[in-house]
C-alpha cells in the first residue's frame, strides 16, 4: 500500500493500516541495525517521524490516543539518536570542505573529520548496549500495535474532513510561530521548532495527496528541499553547541578559531536561505488554507462514500 490516505475507506481504518505499514517497516530496520547500526537506525528514525505525523494529522479525532502514542514513538526516537548525531557531525564537516574549500584546509577539516569519525566507533552502542536499546524498542512498536486496535476516529465524511482540516491547521500554524520566532529572535531552538514543523507538514502532504487543495509534488519538492537546508543549519548549530561547551568529540580538540569562522559562513548562508523559503511556503494564512482543504475533503470524501455504495452495474 502507500502512506497516502485512501478516501474511499474509512478514515479509522486508514489510519490503522498506514501506521501499522510503518511499524512493520520500523521493526525491520530496528532488525537490520543489528548489524549496520547507523544507516539503519537513521531510517528507523525517518518512518517514526512520518508515524508522529500521522497521529498528529488524526489528533483533532483521538486527542488522548494521539497524544500518548506519540510519546511512546518520541520516546523511541531518543533512544536510537546517538550513532545518527555521531554521523551527522561527519556529514556537516564534509559539507563544509565542499562549500569553502580554501577556508576548510585552513581549518584542519580533514584532522578533525579522522576526530569525529573516531568518536562515532567509540560512542556508537557496544553489542549489548545497541542488543538492548533495540530490543526495548522492538516490544514498545509492538506495545504500539495494540494500541492501535483501540483507535477509533470519525469515519463520516463531514466529520472526518474536520479532523483531516484541523491536524493540518495546527501544523501549518505550529510553522508560521517558528518562521516567526526564527525572523525575530533567531535563536537555533526557533530554527529547530521551524525545521520540525516542516517536516511534519512534509508527511501531511504525502498523506492528503488526494484530498490537499493545490498542486501536491511542487510544494512537496520545495518543502523538502527547506527541510534538508534547515537539518543543515541544525548540524551547524549542534557542533557550535559541542564546541564552545568543550563537549566530546572536541573537549581535547586544538584551537577552534578557524572552524568556528567557516561554520559562521556557512550558518549566514544557511540562515538566509531557510527564511527566504519558509516566508514563500507559508505567506498564505494558516485557516484560509484549513478551509479550503475541509472543503475539498469533504467533497472527496462524501464522493468516495457514495461510490462505495452505489449498485454495481448488470450491463442491462
Amino acid at each position: 500500500m502507500s502512506f497516502r490516505i485512501d478516501p474511499r475507506a474509512p478514515l479509522t481504518v486508514e489510519v490503522r493500516r498506514i501506521a501499522h505499514e510503518e511499524l512493520d517497516k520500523i521493526a525491520a530496520y530496528l532488525d537490520a541495525a543489528r548489524d549496520d547500526p547507523d544507516k539503519a537506525l537513521h531510517k528507523a528514525r525517518r518512518r517514526l517521524k512520518n508515524l508522529r505525523a500521522l497521529l498528529h494529522l488524526v489528533r483533532p479525532g483521538a486527542e488522548a490516543f494521539c497524544r500518548g502514542e506519540n510519546d511512546r514513538y518520541r520516546d523511541i526516537a531518543r533512544s536510537i539518536a546517538g550513532p545518527r548525531q555521531a554521523s551527522a557531525l561527519i556529514e556537516t564537516v564534509d559539507r563544509l570542505a565542499d562549500d569553502f574549500p580554501e577556508e576548510a584546509k585552513a581549518a584542519g577539516l580533514g584532522a578533525i573529520r579522522l576526530s569525529l569519525v573516531r568518536h562515532r566507533a567509540e560512542t556508537t552502542y557496544g553489542e549489548a548496549g545497541l542488543a538492548a536499546t533495540l530490543d526495548a524498542a522492538l516490544s514498545e512498536c509492538t506495545v504500539g500495535r495494540i494500541a492501535l486496535e483501540t483507535l477509533t476516529l470519525p469515519d463520516s465524511p463531514e466529520a472526518a474532513a474536520d479532523v483531516l482540516a484541523e491536524g493540518a491547521l495546527g501544523t501549518l500554524r505550529r510553522a508560521r510561530r517558528g518562521l516567526e520566532q526564527a525572523r525575530e529572535r533567531g535563536e537555533a531552538e526557533d530554527f529547530h521548532e521551524l525545521r520540525k514543523a516542516v517536516k511534519t507538514h512534509g508527511a501531511h502532504l504525502s498523506l492528503l495527496r488526494k484530498l490537499w487543495p493545490s498542486p501536491v509534488k511542487p510544494r512537496r519538492e520545495r518543502i523538502d528541499m527547506l527541510g534538508e537546508s534547515l537539518g543543515e543549519l541544525h548540524d551547524i548549530f549542534v557542533m557550535r553547541a559541542l564546541i564552545e561547551a568543550h563537549e566530546a568529540p572536541f573537549d581535547e580538540a586544538p584551537e577552534q578559531k578557524s572552524l568556528m569562522k567557516v561554520m559562521k559562513r556557512s550558518e549566514k548562508v544557511l540562515r538566509k536561505l531557510c527564511l527566504t523559503s519558509a516566508e514563500d511556503l507559508f505567506e498564505e494564512k494558516p485557516r484560509r488554507v484549513a478551509r479550503r482543504l475541509a472543503h475539498k475533503a469533504r467533497d472527496g470524501l462524501a464522493e468516495a462514500a457514495a461510490d462505495g455504495k452505489a449498485e454495481p452495474s448488470t450491463g442491462k
